[in-house]
C-alpha cells in the first residue's frame, strides 16, 4: 500500500527552510537604523497582535492554567528572547551570512543535548558528524582569528553562541513536551506576548538614547516582514513540524537556511563569501547530515 504524503508537513518544512533563510537578511536590514532589542520587541508585538486577531476570530482565545503558562514562558525565554533576541543583537556587528552559517550548528547542539538527556542514543556517526561540523567552525576563524580582537565582533560572536544554546534547549524542551500542546496559535500568542514584554524592557535598559526619527522606512518594513513571516509563519511551521518529526529532523532545515542566507547576503548586502566560508559551509552541512542521517528500513 502506498503511503499518502503529508502535504501539510511538507509545506511546513518548506516554510521553515525558506522563510527563516530570508530572516537573516531582514534582521541585518532592520538593525541598520533600529536598536536590536527594539527590533525584536516591535517584531513580537506585531506578531502578538496578528495572532490575537486570529484567535478572536476563531473564538479560541482563553486563559490557561499556570503550568501551561510556565511552559510557554520558558519556551518564550529560550527560543525567542534568548535565541532570536541574541541573534538580532549579534547581527548588529557580524554579517548575516556568517550568522546563518554559525546557526547551522544548531542540529549538532540539539543532538548533543538530546543524547545528554536521553532523547537519543549516542553513536559513532554522531561523534564523527560533530567533529566534522566543528572543523567547519575552525575554517571560519582560521584566517580571521584577529577579528576576535575587535570588541564588537567578539561580542557579536558570543551573543550568537548564547542564541544557539537557547534555541537548542528550546527545541529539545518543545519536542519533549509537545504532547501537552493542543493549539499552536494559542501557544505562540502567549510566547510572543511574554517575549515582547521582556524584550521591550531590555530595549529601554540597554539601548541608551534612541531617536525614532532616525529609524528608516526600510528598517521598519524589515521589522514588519520579520513579524509576519519570521515570527507568525515561521514559528507556526516550526512547531507544526515538531509535532510530526524529531527535533533533529526539523533542525536539519538549517541546511537551506544557511544557503539562502549566504546567497542573499552576497546578492543584496555585498557580503564577501571567501573560500574558507565555502569550505566551512560544506563541512558544517556534511557534519549535520552525518549526525542525523538514518537509513530507511524496508
Amino acid at each position: 500500500m502506498i503511503k499518502t504524503p503529508d502535504y501539510k508537513l511538507i509545506f511546513a518544512l518548506m516554510g521553515v527552510a525558506i522563510v527563516w533563510g530570508t530572516t537573516y537578511l531582514g534582521i541585518r536590514v532592520a538593525v541598520e537604523t533600529i536598536p536590536p532589542w527594539f527590533v525584536t520587541a516591535i517584531r513580537q508585538t506585531i506578531a502578538s497582535l496578528i495572532l490575537l486577531i486570529i484567535l478572536l476570530r476563531k473564538k479560541e482565545l482563553k486563559w490557561m492554567d499556570w503550568p501551561y503558562m510556565r511552559r510557554q514562558l520558558l519556551v518564550s525565554i529560550l527560543m525567542i528572547v534568548i535565541a532570536n533576541g541574541m541573534t538580532t543583537a549579534a547581527e548588529k556587528t557580524i554579517p548575516s551570512g556568517l550568522t546563518s552559517l554559525l546557526n547551522a550548528l544548531n542540529p549538532l547542539v540539539v543532538f548533543v543535548g538530546s543524547v545528554v538527556i536521553g532523547l537519543q542514543k549516542p553513536s559513532l556517526k554522531g561523534f564523527i558528524g560533530l567533529m566534522i561540523g566543528f572543523l567547519g567552525v575552525a575554517f571560519i576563524f582560521r584566517d580571521g582569528i584577529n577579528d576576535l580582537l575587535d570588541p564588537n565582533y567578539k561580542t557579536g560572536i558570543l551573543l550568537l553562541f548564547i542564541a544557539i544554546t537557547g534555541w537548542a534547549a528550546g527545541t529539545i524542551y518543545t519536542k519533549k513536551y509537545v504532547f501537552q500542546s493542543s493549539n499552536i496559535f494559542l501557544d505562540l500568542f502567549y510566547q510572543f506576548v511574554f517575549s515582547a514584554i521582556i524584550q521591550l524592557g531590555l530595549a529601554f535598559l540597554v539601548s541608551g538614547d534612541t531617536s525614532v526619527a532616525t529609524w528608516s522606512s526600510t528598517s521598519l518594513m524589515a521589522v514588519v516582514y520579520l513579524a509576519v513571516f519570521g515570527s507568525v509563519v515561521g514559528y507556526f511551521c516550526y512547531h507544526y513540524a515538531l509535532k510530526k518529526v524529531t527535533a533533529t529532523d526539523v533542525s536539519i532545515l538549517s541546511y537551506f537556511n544557511t544557503v539562502i542566507a549566504l546567497f542573499l547576503g552576497w546578492l543584496i548586502l555585498d557580503e564577501v563569501i571567501t573560500f574558507d566560508i565555502v569550505i566551512a559551509t560544506v563541512l558544517i552541512i556534511l557534519g549535520v547530515f552525518i549526525t542525523n542521517y538514518r537509513r530507511e528500513k524496508i
